[in-house]
């Protein structure tokens, strides 16, 4: 097994059987992203030899079930899509609380007042193999952070909300439930991923803020700093 201190380029090389070693998928700004087959790729970007997955990936959670269950899920649960202006009424008139979950320094840097931060995706803490494996897959595609699940979202929202708040889940973007003619099942994001989990534990006021706090911004609704 390789060390971590053993790999300086994002694709290993295995000089004997002239074969790459990356992972069987990865996470890009926050989200699962698959690559294009179990065995990563059929040839390298860097020549012709083949391209291997040797570390095991963990049994799949809640948080990466497909798109189209979550949002049926999320359906069945009538989770609602908010846009801005509305969340801000629901916050300010009805105690709504704005859960965000984005990154920790994307919500030092703006967001909403009176809003918590859980973040539903860190940054990759561990060195298992699956763990070298993923960052080195990162690194190919020139994202130095790469980001995991984070394990204890569901503990720290449990720790801090009963299962009767009323929480609006926002993060950057903001993604869609509702279909279109290029997204027929809608699109998926972290607030979505993070509505679904909050769903399946027993939350039973869960909102969703549309067009996320992009639109919140853009909007010029209040927001405050902590840098």
């Amino acid at each position: 097994m390789l060390a971590a201190s053993s790999f300086t380029n994002p694709w290993l090389l295995n000089t004997a059987s002239k074969s790459l070693w990356c992972p069987s998928s990865l996470v890009v700004n926050s989200f699962p992203l698959p690559l294009a087959s179990k065995s990563c790729f059929s040839q390298s970007p860097v020549g012709r030899f083949g391209v291997k997955c040797t570390a095991t990936k963990p049994p799949k959670s809640p948080a990466e079930e497909d798109w189209k269950v979550k949002r049926e899920v999320l359906l069945q649960k009538r989770v609602r899509s908010v846009e801005v202006k509305e969340a801000l009424r629901l916050q300010m008139e009805n105690n709504f609380l704005i859960l965000d979950v984005r990154p920790e320094a994307e919500f030092k840097e703006a967001h909403a007042p009176g809003a918590i931060n859980i973040q539903i995706y860190r940054l990759i803490k561990e060195w298992t193999p699956w763990d070298i494996a993923r960052r080195a897959a990162f690194l190919f595609f020139g994202i130095i952070s790469g980001t995991e699940e984070n394990p204890e979202f569901l503990q720290i929202v449990e720790s801090k909300l009963d299962k009767d708040a009323k929480i609006i889940v926002a993060c950057s973007s903001g993604g869609t439930m509702r279909p279109s003619q290029n997204l027929p099942q809608g699109q998926q994001s972290r607030s979505l991923i993070a509505a679904y989990l909050l769903v399946l534990n027993g939350y039973n006021n869960v909102y969703h803020l549309d067009g996320g706090l992009y639109n919140w911004f853009k909007e010029g609704l209040p927001s405050i700093s902590e840098e």
